[in-house]
């Protein structure tokens, strides 16, 4: 980092270790949420994916797109969810999930928005028109 830089928000959330914490638990709650599971592909889909591998691909998504040095491997959001036909209430769903995990991890107003800001900007290939 030059002195005259500000940290990239992958710095200010600590890192790959502190990244993956949270998106640890943030799985494990959309992997449950009956809000989501009621639709039946995305009920399916949770039940396809092996959980670390998915962990693993969502740290390095949001790695990357916070700044950090790692690159997202992953297929492109049109491709993984583009059967699931998501719903605007599924999403909000999705993102109140988010919110509660970035809660317990107590992860600062400003970082929160970002990160959610980063998440927003992929709601069009998510969710069905």
């Amino acid at each position: 980092m030059q002195p005259d830089q500000s940290p990239s928000l992958y710095e200010r959330l600590g890192g790959v270790y502190n990244i993956a914490t949270v998106v640890d638990d943030f799985i494990d709650r959309i992997m449950t949420d009956g809000r989501l599971n009621k639709n039946p592909a995305v009920n399916e889909a949770h039940h396809q994916v092996s959980p670390p591998g998915f962990k693993y691909l969502v740290t390095e998504m949001v790695c990357w797109a916070s700044g950090g040095p790692q690159r997202y491997s992953g297929r492109t959001m049109v491709d993984t969810h583009r059967d699931l036909g998501i719903t605007q209430d599924e999403w909000d769903a999705f993102m109140d999930d988010l919110h509660r995990t970035l809660v317990k991890f107590q992860v600062p107003p400003q970082e929160e928005q970002e990160l959610t800001d980063i998440v927003e900007s992929t709601r069009d290939d998510i969710v069905v028109r």
